[in-house]
């Protein structure tokens, strides 16, 4: 996983202000320990906007690491001309998955604003 970004980040922290959910979740002594030290080098985040950029950080390697796996379908060529196959592993269903949740998220949060 390439962190120096991530560094580079914290170090000039300036948020664009996004919608956020709120979760809670249980850490070890030694992991809590790891975040309040990243938010004494870095006084700028506070451990939960840590803990979102490395879960985001996390979530964005994980999806890449997803196997390919080649499906009989031609989806398109290569700028070489060779045929493209689309894939029918974890990434397109993991991708469906997010896109229902998030469109589910934006509804709940329109729904509250407007309530």
């Amino acid at each position: 996983m390439k962190m120096q970004p991530l560094l580079a980040r914290w170090q000039t922290i300036a948020r664009s202000p996004a919608p956020r959910l709120s979760l809670s979740t249980e850490l070890d002594f030694h992991d809590a320990a790891r975040l309040q030290a990243l938010a004494e080098l870095y006084p700028g985040c506070d451990v939960a906007t840590l803990m979102a950029d490395l879960l985001h950080h996390a979530l964005n390697e994980l999806e890449e690491s997803f196997p390919y796996v080649h499906g009989d379908r031609k989806v398109g060529e290569d700028e070489f001309g060779d045929p493209l196959y689309e894939d029918i592993g974890l990434t397109p269903r993991f991708l469906d998955l997010t896109r229902k949740h998030l469109h589910a998220l934006e509804g709940q949060e329109k729904a509250e604003a407007q309530g």
